[in-house]
C-alpha cells in the first residue's frame, strides 16, 4: 500500500514470543500499523507456558499464567481472534484464511506458529490417554487423568519430560521415566550430573530407565502398556510423550516459503518473502532452531524494531543461553560446553554428603563450560565468565569455589 494508507500487521500465533513482540512493537515510537490483528489457535490469551509445570504440580493456579490484563489489547488497538488458527496463506493476494473461513489481508505478516511434540513413529500413539505436555489444555487433561488413574509413564528425560513427571508425581501418581540416552538431561548435564539427578529422583520415588526406547504402545482403545526395545513390558494408565519438538511449518511450506527443519529467516527475521517474517520455535536462523523462550524474546525485540523501521540495521545473533531447572527441589544449571575434548581441562568439585556437584571446562585459560547440580548460586557468574571470555589465570585455583573466592583472590 502507498504512503498514508492504513497498514495492517497480521500475526499467526499468540504464544509467549508473539506477546513479547506485541509489547515491544507498541513501545516503538510512530510504528506504522493502524491495524494489528492476531490469530490464536488456542481459546486462551497468551500465557506463561513455563509455569505450566507449576500448575500441573499444584503449586500455581491458571490465573497466575496471564501475561497481560484483559483490557491491554483494546488499549493498544490490537484485535485478537481466539480459537481460530490460520490454515492457509495466499502470498499473491497477501491474505490469510482461518479455520472458521475468516479472510484477512495483510501488509506485513508474522508467523509465530511455535512447535509441536515430535512423534515417536511407533504403533499405538493414537490410543486414548497418550498425551503431550505442551499447552494449557494438555495440563488440564493431565490433572484430570491424575485424579482417576494411578500410573503414568513419561517418554523423554529432557526438561519437559522431567517437569511432566514431577508434576504427576506431586499429584500422587507412580511415575516411570524412559530416556533413550545414557543419562537424564544429556544435552545439559555430563554423565556425573545426570547420574546424581537420577539418584535424587529415584530417592523421591520416581522410577528412571535410561538407555532404553519404546517400540510400541499397547492397548485396544486405552493405552495399557509400553513395550521397550529389550522386549520388557511396563503397564501404565497414562503415557506422556516428551521426546523433542517439531517446528510448525506446514502453513509456511504450503505457501511456498523456504523451509528446512524450520522456516528459514535471515538475521532480520525475514523469510524468503520480504513481506513475511517468522520468529520463535518455528524459525531457523543460520541453520539453528530454538526451543527456549529467551532466544524468542531476543528475536521479538529485533523484529519489533524492524517492523517499526524497515531501515533499521538491528539483527538477531544467537547467544549462549544458560539452562536452569529446579525439579523435586534439586537445582540444576549448565552453560556452554558440557563435555571435555582433548584440548579441554576439567575442574571438578563434588560433595558426596550433600550431592552437590560442579564441573568447569577450561581451555586456553578461558572458562568454556559449567555444570552445577545442587548449589547453583554462582551459575550466572560462571556464565558471564564464559560469555565474556575472561582470562581466569589470576583466580583459576579458586574458580570451583565461585564468585566470592575468586573476587577475594
Amino acid at each position: 500500500m502507498g504512503a498514508g494508507s492504513e497498514q495492517t500487521l497480521v500475526i499467526c500465533g499468540h504464544g509467549m514470543v508473539a506477546q513479547r513482540l506485541l509489547e515491544q512493537l507498541v513501545q516503538q515510537p510512530g510504528h506504522p500499523y493502524q491495524r494489528i490483528v492476531v490469530f490464536n489457535g488456542e481459546a486462551t490469551p497468551a500465557y506463561n507456558r513455563i509455569q505450566l509445570s507449576s500448575v500441573l504440580a499444584g503449586e500455581a493456579d491458571e490465573r497466575s499464567l496471564a501475561l497481560s490484563s484483559a483490557d491491554w489489547f483494546a488499549r493498544h488497538g490490537i484485535t485478537v481472534h481466539r480459537g481460530d488458527p490460520v490454515v492457509s496463506l495466499n502470498r499473491d493476494k497477501q491474505t490469510i484464511t482461518t479455520a472458521s473461513g475468516h479472510v484477512e489481508a495483510y501488509d506485513r505478516l508474522v508467523m509465530a506458529t511455535g512447535s509441536s511434540s515430535a512423534k515417536l513413529g511407533i504403533d499405538g500413539e493414537n490410543l486414548k490417554n497418550v498425551m503431550t505436555f505442551r499447552d494449557l489444555d494438555d495440563t488440564r487433561r493431565l490433572i484430570e487423568l491424575s485424579q482417576r488413574h494411578r500410573r503414568a509413564l513419561v517418554i523423554g528425560g529432557g526438561f519437559l519430560g522431567l517437569e511432566a513427571a514431577e508434576g504427576l508425581r506431586s499429584r500422587g501418581m507412580a511415575v516411570t521415566v524412559l530416556h533413550r540416552s545414557a543419562h537424564l538431561l544429556n544435552r545439559q548435564l555430563d554423565d556425573t550430573g545426570g547420574a546424581l539427578l537420577e539418584d535424587a529422583l529415584t530417592d523421591r520415588g520416581m522410577s528412571i530407565r535410561t538407555g532404553t526406547s519404546p517400540t510400541a504402545l499397547l492397548g485396544r482403545n486405552l493405552v495399557r502398556a509400553v513395550q521397550l526395545d529389550d522386549e520388557t513390558l511396563i503397564s501404565t494408565d497414562v503415557v506422556v510423550v516428551a521426546a523433542g519438538i517439531s517446528p510448525n511449518i506446514e502453513l509456511a511450506r504450503e505457501a511456498g516459503l523456504t523451509c528446512e527443519r524450520a522456516i528459514v529467516v535471515d538475521e532480520q527475521l525475514t523469510t524468503s518473502d520480504p513481506k513475511i517474517h517468522a520468529l520463535g520455535e518455528c524459525c531457523q536462523v543460520n541453520g539453528e532452531t530454538f526451543g527456549l523462550v529467551e532466544p524468542g524474546y531476543q528475536q521479538a525485540e529485533v523484529l519489533a524494531k524492524r517492523l517499526a523501521n524497515p531501515a533499521s540495521d538491528t539483527a538477531f545473533h544467537s547467544a549462549l543461553i544458560p539452562s536452569r531447572l529446579k525439579i523435586s527441589g534439586i537445582s540444576i544449571f549448565s552453560c556452554g560446553e558440557i563435555r571435555p575434548d582433548r584440548f579441554t581441562e576439567s575442574v571438578v568439585w563434588q560433595d558426596l554428603e550433600t550431592s552437590r556437584y560442579c564441573r568447569l571446562l577450561i581451555r586456553d585459560q578461558r572458562l568454556k563450560g559449567v555444570v552445577l547440580v545442587g548449589d547453583t548460586s554462582d551459575g550466572l557468574w560462571f556464565s558471564e565468565r564464559i560469555q565474556q571470555a575472561d582470562d581466569i589465570s589470576a583466580y583459576r585455583d579458586h574458580l570451583a569455589f565461585g564468585k566470592h573466592y575468586c573476587e577475594a583472590a
